[in-house]
């Protein structure tokens, strides 16, 4: 045989398979093309000339190699149903008398024309979608828009030989596959697995427990460090628990409804139910994936939509003021010498200041066992991490100054606002000391730095200097060299616009440089960028792959309703040729969907309302406070998922009808 045979006949049945071929193919080029962007993206010179681009340019970089990831799961996953569906093809064609050697070749020219035309289309839709992209990039970071394509070949080479060597693993996966299955099991693979499974209790008790744990972990996650090492603790028991009561729990779901006579037996019920229980042990796996894909779909969608909403408020939460100056060794004379310095800039540039704040302040960390704050921190691990703390001391006097107050303090007692968890107590001792905690406080102005902390932080007002010089000593017996120092801080607000603002900050960088001292200088206009570039990023990032997995999620529902469909064309046949009307047909193929198809969706909603409470500390750590919209995020984007996968319900119902009906 030659050459030209081979590709006559990969050409003919990819257009009998046209119906599950497209669907493939369509993947590999959205896989492509979304691959292309990101990494076209992470190296494009527009984007490298933004202010803040360098977090941008790192999460595109991981966005395409997450991409990377995703293709090689999801196209050997989608892959899967193709080889299954073709198994009785292959089978014929080696009784026929086509060697598997041939039936290999004909396969190597399927898999050397989807690989041409999904790169080719791949690579050309990126190239049009780049700019695309890279506008609407340029409109979120503000950045001057530059205009003509931006065409690297060396993207276009990484991007062609990682595609190829997928194809070709894929390819080779598929032929052993073929090679190690006689004829006989291909031509019935179709067959196989037909016995009534039983319900297995255990695995379901087994994958309840796991939700049951990774659900515990996230309600009673309290703070932000403790939710970065158990988060995806969690999601390992969730996506296990899922796995194992999909398998076992949707078996046992059945088995009950077949039980309940006054349901069971009604035609469409009775037709629905004892067709799924003899496929659900091969369509589990797909339902779990469906359900996992959708959890994340709506978590990543949210928690980076709501990061982008409330960007503005973390920038504020982080920057409380427009210039904040820290000295980060003590010197008494540092505020007389920082005010002599910004009050002579102020002069020059004619703007004025406002709404300031000083203070000396000692933090250092803590881990708080009711209201005692132990130093040692030796002990902490992942199981207490919800206690560690930050301790924040302020004197009296610049307290009242800060604020605006007339507060007087006994040696013994202080003043306490914690920023995260509530402190009711009305005593804290920490070393050897025991303070009563005279005023429970509502606010305090801050440094932003703290607030950006992950752990949560304590600020405790102490009547003078004397006190926190005593903390501080013993503090360092225990520290060591990783012991903290008494600091100082000015913060304020100018008047201006956006350009005298970054003016009269670069002008005061340049003179507290000179002062050769341990100063740092912030700006809330010149770190704003940063904080877009990093959300901005985020929100990109995330529509990408939600994109992505909402992608996989309808292309795995299409394929599970083509095999389904496949597989009970003969069934409702000889149904319908004993007398079951068109109209019990479709009666019993909707109470099918409808008890399965829905499944996945109400189980990730309950994953997401039980991953709520993880999601919104792990946002806490990127300055996002606001619970209520992270709640306002998760309804939205669970109701507009809904709505996607109620569409995606009529589509393949209509589908699976027509390819069963006759």
């Amino acid at each position: 045989m030659n050459s030209l045979f081979y590709l006559k006949l990969a050409l003919s049945n990819l257009k009998k398979n046209a119906k599950i071929q497209i669907p493939y193919l369509i993947t590999c080029v959205v896989s492509i093309m979304v691959y292309y962007i990101m990494l076209s993206l992470s190296i494009n010179p527009g984007i490298k000339n933004m202010i803040g681009a360098d977090p941008l340019q790192w999460m595109l970089t991981f966005g395409s190699f997450l991409v990377g990831i995703f293709a090689i799961i999801f196209l050997f996953y989608t892959n899967s149903f193709l080889v299954k569906r073709r198994k009785k093809e292959f089978g014929l064609l080696n009784i026929l008398g086509m060697e598997k050697k041939h039936i290999g070749i004909m396969m190597a020219y399927e898999t050397l024309i989807n690989t041409v035309v999904a790169l080719l289309f791949g690579i050309l839709f990126g190239i049009l979608l780049d700019k695309a992209m890279y506008m609407v990039i340029s409109s979120i970071f503000e950045s001057p828009l530059e205009l003509g394509f931006y065409v690297s070949s060396d993207v276009i080479l990484k991007t062609c030989l990682f595609f190829i060597i997928l194809f070709i693993v894929i390819y080779l996966h598929d032929l052993t596959t073929i090679r190690l299955s006689s004829a006989i099991s291909l031509l019935h693979s179709q067959e196989f697995g037909e016995k009534e499974p039983k319900a297995r209790w255990i695995m379901a008790l087994l994958g309840v427990v796991c939700l049951i744990i990774g659900y515990t972990i996230s309600v009673t996650t309290k703070q932000p460090l403790s939710a970065f090492g158990l988060f995806f603790v969690a999601v390992l028991f969730v996506v296990v628990g899922t796995y194992l009561l999909f398998i076992a729990g949707s078996i046992v779901l059945l088995k009950l409804l077949k039980k309940n006579k006054r349901y069971y037996y009604q035609t469409y019920h009775f037709i629905s139910v004892s067709g799924m229980i003899y496929r659900m042990k091969q369509n589990a796996v797909g339902l779990a994936n469906i359900c996992i894909l959708s959890t994340m779909v709506i978590v990543i969608l949210s928690c980076t939509v709501s990061l982008w909403i409330g960007s503005s408020e973390s920038l504020n939460e982080r920057y409380p003021r427009e210039i904040l100056i820290t000295n980060y060794e003590y010197d008494p004379n540092f505020f007389e010498t920082g005010y002599a310095i910004t009050d002579d800039l102020l002069e020059e540039t004619g703007l004025e200041r406002s709404q300031e704040y000083t203070y000396d302040f000692l933090y250092f960390s803590a881990l708080r066992q009711d209201d005692f704050f132990n130093v040692d921190l030796s002990n902490a691990r992942l199981s207490n991490l919800d206690g560690v703390c930050n301790l924040f001391f302020i004197p009296l006097d610049e307290y009242n100054y800060s604020h605006g107050r007339d507060v007087t303090l006994e040696e013994d007692e202080i003043l306490i606002c914690p920023n995260r968890e509530d402190y009711t107590l009305d005593q804290l001792r920490i070393f050897d000391n025991t303070f009563t905690v005279k005023e429970h406080l509502t606010k305090f102005n801050g440094n932003g730095f703290m607030s950006a902390n992950v752990a949560s932080t304590y600020y405790v007002v102490v009547k003078d200097m004397s006190i926190i010089e005593e903390m501080d000593l013993k503090q360092k017996e225990v520290y060591g060299d990783h012991a903290s120092n008494i600091r100082q801080y000015i913060a304020y607000d100018i008047s201006g616009d956006k350009e005298d603002k970054l003016n009269y900050y670069q002008s005061l960088q340049e003179r507290i440089n000179n002062l050769n001292m341990s100063i740092s200088l912030e700006s809330r206009t010149d770190s704003r960028n940063s904080y877009i570039s990093l959300f901005g990023g985020f929100l990109f990032i995330g529509i990408f792959l939600s994109i992505l997995f909402l992608m996989a999620t309808i292309l795995i529902i299409y394929y599970k309703q083509m095999s389904e469909g496949y597989d009970d064309q003969e069934r409702y046949d000889i149904m319908q040729k004993v007398g079951l009307d068109h109209k019990d047909v479709k009666r019993s193929i909707q109470s099918q969907i409808l008890t399965v198809f829905f499944l996945p969706l109400v189980a990730a909603t309950i994953h997401v309302i039980f991953a709520f409470p993880i999601l919104s500390k792990l946002l806490m750590a990127f300055g996002n406070m606001d619970t209520f919209l992270l709640i306002k995020c998760t309804a939205g984007c669970i109701f507009v998922f809904s709505i996607v996968y109620i569409l995606i319900y009529n589509i393949t119902a209509r589908l699976y009808y027509s390819m069963v009906k006759r």
